[in-house]
């Protein structure tokens, strides 16, 4: 795959082209895959798949695909404590957001180098 330099891998390049990724859930409304370039021995990434900017942008009309969300992340994220004893979830806002669509970590282990 070719270095990106957009704003929006999730939009651009993720949900339109799953079968490109290491697909840990997809349903008509989220994405969940394991990063492309992990920070962390367990590194998911889950998204909405209609575009929503950031967690500071959710609005009443996000309700149904932002509930969604939360339920695949609580699912992915149980699995990931269970699997390997702990587990982290994050999202950036911000200057910290490289890419400008909410998307949540699920991270688990070591740091990578």
């Amino acid at each position: 795959m070719q270095p990106y330099t957009g704003d929006d891998f999730y939009c651009d390049i993720a949900i339109p082209n799953p079968t490109h990724l290491n697909v840990v859930h997809e349903d008509d409304q989220v994405l969940a895959f394991h990063h492309t370039r992990p920070y962390w021995a367990t590194h998911i990434v889950v998204v909405p798949k209609r575009h929503i900017a950031s967690l500071t942008t959710v609005t009443a009309a996000d309700e149904s695909t932002a509930r969604r969300l939360f339920e695949v992340v609580q699912t992915i994220a149980a699995r990931v404590e269970q699997t390997h004893g702990a587990a982290a979830v994050l999202t950036n806002l911000g200057n910290y957001q490289d890419s400008k669509h909410l998307h949540i970590h699920i991270h688990s282990g070591p740091r990578n180098t």
